[in-house]
């Protein structure tokens, strides 16, 4: 689907007053480009994660939260530097990775939706609702759209598996 067709639909969506899914208007990707498109998404989510202490020295009204609190903040990077090592471990096989890959989803949901919140209610840190806080839900989002609903196939089952009589 080109820019141009996504823009009319949007528009369409937009001035007909209510939101509306037209799924026939998206294209399908394959599973292979999806799988291809996943790993490249995880590989660059877990460099972002393990880079995303940076952030604060950069940008800090986006990533910052006021007043300053050194330990939580290391406390916080330390778990996503962690989470990045282990998205960019799971680009190998995402499919063997599902569980991980739907904790990041969920947990990139819940924390943006916390965040969202508590910037909404102190004006103080508004700044986030362009910052940390859209990041993380596209992180989801992009996760949510690539990411394999099935399991892999019987033959490919772990090895604990108990087999069928």
């Amino acid at each position: 689907m080109g820019a141009e067709s996504l823009w009319t639909w949007g528009a369409a969506a937009v001035g007909s007053g209510r939101l509306r899914v037209a799924a026939s208007t998206v294209t399908e990707m394959s599973e292979e480009a999806r799988l291809k498109w996943l790993r490249r998404v995880l590989v660059v989510t877990g460099v972002l994660f393990v880079c995303a202490s940076s952030l604060l020295f950069l940008w800090p009204s986006g990533w910052r939260w006021e007043p300053n609190q050194t330990f939580y903040e290391e406390m916080i990077f330390g778990i996503y530097a962690t989470l990045g090592v282990f998205l960019v471990l799971a680009a190998r096989d995402p499919e063997a990775n599902l569980s991980l890959i739907w904790f990041v989803v969920w947990s990139s949901l819940v924390h943006g939706a916390i965040m969202a919140l508590q910037a909404l209610t102190d004006p103080v840190h508004r700044g986030h609702l362009v910052g940390d806080v859209p990041a993380l839900l596209l992180v989801a989002g992009l996760l949510v759209y690539l990411t394999p609903r099935r399991q892999r196939d019987a033959e490919q089952a772990p090895a604990d598996a108990l087999p069928e009589d």
